[in-house]
Protein backbone atom coordinates (compact mmCIF):
# COMPACT_ATOMS: atom_id res chain seq x y z
CA UNK A 1 0.00 0.00 0.00
CA UNK A 2 1.67 3.27 -1.29
CA UNK A 3 1.85 6.22 1.32
CA UNK A 4 -0.06 8.21 -1.72
CA UNK A 5 -2.92 6.42 -1.69
CA UNK A 6 -3.45 7.20 2.30
CA UNK A 7 -2.21 10.75 1.59
CA UNK A 8 -5.56 11.44 -0.65
CA UNK A 9 -8.27 10.70 2.23
CA UNK A 10 -7.47 12.09 5.80
CA UNK A 11 -9.66 13.20 8.31
CA UNK A 12 -8.89 14.60 12.43
CA UNK A 13 -11.62 14.67 14.36
CA UNK A 14 -11.85 15.70 17.97
CA UNK A 15 -15.35 15.54 19.92
CA UNK A 16 -17.10 13.68 23.05
CA UNK A 17 -17.97 10.55 22.53
CA UNK A 18 -21.90 10.41 22.92
CA UNK A 19 -23.11 6.97 22.21
CA UNK A 20 -22.06 2.96 23.12
CA UNK A 21 -20.24 1.52 20.83
CA UNK A 22 -22.23 -1.75 18.24
CA UNK A 23 -20.97 -4.16 16.70
CA UNK A 24 -20.72 -3.44 12.71
CA UNK A 25 -18.44 -5.99 11.21
CA UNK A 26 -15.71 -8.91 11.25
CA UNK A 27 -12.54 -9.03 9.10
CA UNK A 28 -10.50 -11.80 9.41
CA UNK A 29 -11.06 -12.20 13.26
CA UNK A 30 -10.91 -8.58 13.62
CA UNK A 31 -14.38 -6.90 15.40
CA UNK A 32 -15.38 -3.34 14.13
CA UNK A 33 -17.75 -1.22 15.83
CA UNK A 34 -19.52 2.23 15.34
CA UNK A 35 -19.68 4.81 18.10
CA UNK A 36 -20.92 8.50 17.72
CA UNK A 37 -18.39 11.51 18.25
CA UNK A 38 -20.54 15.12 18.78
CA UNK A 39 -17.78 17.93 17.24
CA UNK A 40 -18.39 21.99 18.32
CA UNK A 41 -18.81 24.03 15.19
CA UNK A 42 -17.73 27.54 15.13
CA UNK A 43 -20.82 28.64 15.94
CA UNK A 44 -21.21 26.72 18.94
CA UNK A 45 -23.77 24.33 17.25
CA UNK A 46 -22.49 20.55 17.09
CA UNK A 47 -22.09 17.77 14.36
CA UNK A 48 -22.77 13.89 15.16
CA UNK A 49 -20.41 12.11 13.37
CA UNK A 50 -19.88 8.46 13.18
CA UNK A 51 -16.82 6.55 13.61
CA UNK A 52 -15.91 2.95 12.86
CA UNK A 53 -13.31 1.41 15.32
CA UNK A 54 -11.32 -1.70 15.46
CA UNK A 55 -11.44 -3.59 18.77
CA UNK A 56 -7.55 -3.91 18.46
CA UNK A 57 -7.87 0.16 19.09
CA UNK A 58 -9.91 0.77 22.15
CA UNK A 59 -11.36 -1.59 24.63
CA UNK A 60 -15.25 -1.70 23.12
CA UNK A 61 -16.74 -3.20 26.07
CA UNK A 62 -16.28 -0.18 27.89
CA UNK A 63 -18.69 2.25 28.17
CA UNK A 64 -16.71 6.02 27.57
CA UNK A 65 -19.80 8.10 27.07
CA UNK A 66 -18.44 11.54 28.02
CA UNK A 67 -15.03 11.15 26.63
CA UNK A 68 -13.44 13.14 24.48
CA UNK A 69 -11.37 11.54 21.87
CA UNK A 70 -8.79 12.44 18.77
CA UNK A 71 -8.99 10.23 16.08
CA UNK A 72 -6.93 10.30 12.76
CA UNK A 73 -8.13 8.10 9.96
CA UNK A 74 -10.24 7.95 6.49
CA UNK A 75 -14.01 9.33 5.47
CA UNK A 76 -15.08 6.40 4.02
CA UNK A 77 -18.28 5.00 2.23
CA UNK A 78 -20.43 1.99 1.26
CA UNK A 79 -23.62 0.93 -0.33
CA UNK A 80 -26.01 -0.97 1.97
CA UNK A 81 -29.18 -2.03 0.16
CA UNK A 82 -32.23 -1.26 1.80
CA UNK A 83 -36.15 -0.49 0.24
CA UNK A 84 -34.92 -1.70 -2.71
CA UNK A 85 -32.68 1.23 -2.98
CA UNK A 86 -28.92 1.35 -2.11
CA UNK A 87 -27.98 4.59 0.58
CA UNK A 88 -24.74 5.69 0.97
CA UNK A 89 -23.60 5.05 4.38
CA UNK A 90 -20.50 7.14 5.44
CA UNK A 91 -18.51 6.87 8.76
CA UNK A 92 -14.99 7.93 9.51
CA UNK A 93 -12.57 4.56 9.62
CA UNK A 94 -10.41 5.20 12.84
CA UNK A 95 -6.60 4.41 12.22
CA UNK A 96 -5.22 5.72 15.27
CA UNK A 97 -7.30 6.94 18.56
CA UNK A 98 -5.97 9.13 21.86
CA UNK A 99 -8.28 10.09 24.95
CA UNK A 100 -7.42 14.15 25.19
CA UNK A 101 -8.06 16.88 27.46
CA UNK A 102 -11.94 18.73 26.94
CA UNK A 103 -10.36 21.42 25.00
CA UNK A 104 -6.93 20.96 22.90
CA UNK A 105 -5.64 24.61 22.75
CA UNK A 106 -5.82 26.00 18.91
CA UNK A 107 -6.61 22.35 17.84
CA UNK A 108 -8.60 21.92 14.69
CA UNK A 109 -11.41 19.72 16.38
CA UNK A 110 -12.88 18.49 12.64
CA UNK A 111 -10.10 18.51 9.63
CA UNK A 112 -10.89 16.40 6.20
CA UNK A 113 -8.10 16.29 3.05
CA UNK A 114 -9.74 14.53 0.15
CA UNK A 115 -8.00 14.47 -3.14
CA UNK A 116 -10.60 12.05 -5.90
CA UNK A 117 -12.00 12.72 -8.85
CA UNK A 118 -15.50 14.38 -9.76
CA UNK A 119 -17.88 11.46 -10.39
CA UNK A 120 -21.09 13.28 -10.85
CA UNK A 121 -21.94 16.61 -12.54
CA UNK A 122 -21.94 19.38 -10.56
CA UNK A 123 -25.34 20.89 -9.06
CA UNK A 124 -25.28 24.37 -8.63
CA UNK A 125 -28.53 26.51 -6.91
CA UNK A 126 -29.25 29.75 -5.07
CA UNK A 127 -30.91 29.86 -2.15
CA UNK A 128 -33.78 31.93 -1.32
CA UNK A 129 -31.52 34.64 0.23
CA UNK A 130 -29.31 34.38 -2.37
CA UNK A 131 -26.57 32.08 -1.20
CA UNK A 132 -24.49 30.14 -3.77
CA UNK A 133 -24.23 26.50 -3.50
CA UNK A 134 -22.64 23.32 -5.26
CA UNK A 135 -23.11 19.53 -4.56
CA UNK A 136 -20.16 17.63 -5.47
CA UNK A 137 -20.07 13.75 -5.21
CA UNK A 138 -15.79 12.95 -5.01
CA UNK A 139 -14.53 9.66 -5.78
CA UNK A 140 -11.52 9.19 -3.89
CA UNK A 141 -9.49 5.53 -4.50
CA UNK A 142 -8.40 3.25 -2.01
CA UNK A 143 -6.01 0.39 -2.41
CA UNK A 144 -7.24 -3.04 -4.02
CA UNK A 145 -9.40 -1.06 -6.48
CA UNK A 146 -12.03 0.37 -4.24
CA UNK A 147 -13.15 3.86 -4.02
CA UNK A 148 -14.89 5.68 -1.47
CA UNK A 149 -18.42 8.19 -2.77
CA UNK A 150 -18.07 11.68 -0.79
CA UNK A 151 -20.71 14.30 -0.96
CA UNK A 152 -19.17 17.81 -0.77
CA UNK A 153 -20.98 20.97 -0.66
CA UNK A 154 -19.33 24.01 -2.08
CA UNK A 155 -20.14 28.17 -0.91
CA UNK A 156 -20.04 31.21 -2.76
CA UNK A 157 -16.68 31.70 -4.88
CA UNK A 158 -16.18 27.97 -4.20
CA UNK A 159 -19.69 27.06 -5.54
CA UNK A 160 -19.34 29.36 -8.82
CA UNK A 161 -15.67 27.72 -9.25
CA UNK A 162 -17.25 24.50 -8.71
CA UNK A 163 -20.12 24.03 -10.89
CA UNK A 164 -18.05 24.28 -14.20
CA UNK A 165 -16.17 21.05 -13.39
CA UNK A 166 -16.67 18.13 -15.67
CA UNK A 167 -16.93 14.84 -14.91
CA UNK A 168 -13.41 13.20 -14.30
CA UNK A 169 -11.77 16.29 -13.42
CA UNK A 170 -9.14 15.91 -10.68
CA UNK A 171 -9.73 17.66 -7.57
CA UNK A 172 -8.34 18.23 -4.34
CA UNK A 173 -10.85 19.54 -1.23
CA UNK A 174 -10.07 20.79 2.40
CA UNK A 175 -12.87 21.77 4.53
CA UNK A 176 -14.65 19.89 7.81
CA UNK A 177 -16.91 16.84 8.09
CA UNK A 178 -20.69 18.07 8.81
CA UNK A 179 -24.02 16.20 10.05
CA UNK A 180 -27.50 16.86 8.98
CA UNK A 181 -30.54 16.07 9.98
CA UNK A 182 -33.80 15.41 7.63
CA UNK A 183 -37.02 14.29 7.09
CA UNK A 184 -37.29 11.26 4.90
CA UNK A 185 -40.68 10.19 2.75
CA UNK A 186 -41.61 6.85 3.46
CA UNK A 187 -44.76 6.42 2.11
CA UNK A 188 -47.83 8.60 2.07
CA UNK A 189 -48.26 8.76 5.72
CA UNK A 190 -45.35 7.39 7.28
CA UNK A 191 -41.44 9.72 7.37
CA UNK A 192 -38.56 9.05 8.99
CA UNK A 193 -35.97 11.28 10.93
CA UNK A 194 -32.42 10.71 8.79
CA UNK A 195 -29.30 12.08 9.26
CA UNK A 196 -26.76 12.76 6.17
CA UNK A 197 -23.26 13.58 5.96
CA UNK A 198 -21.07 15.39 3.86
CA UNK A 199 -17.83 17.50 3.36
CA UNK A 200 -18.03 21.43 4.03
CA UNK A 201 -15.45 22.74 1.65
CA UNK A 202 -13.29 25.79 3.06
CA UNK A 203 -10.69 25.29 0.23
CA UNK A 204 -10.81 23.64 -3.66
CA UNK A 205 -8.14 23.14 -6.10
CA UNK A 206 -8.65 21.93 -9.86
CA UNK A 207 -5.24 19.36 -10.14
CA UNK A 208 -3.77 18.58 -13.58
CA UNK A 209 -3.14 14.85 -13.95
Amino acid sequence: MSDKIIENNQVTIMGEIVSPFTFSHEVFGEGFYMVDVNVRRLSNSQDRIPLMISERLIDVSQDYTGEFIMVNGQFRSYNRHDEQKNRLILSVFVREVSFVEEELDGAKTNNILLDGYICKQPVYRKTPLGREIADLLLAVNRPYGKSDYIPCICWGRNARFASAFEVGEHVQVIGRIQSREYIKKLTETETEKRTAYEVSVSKLECLED
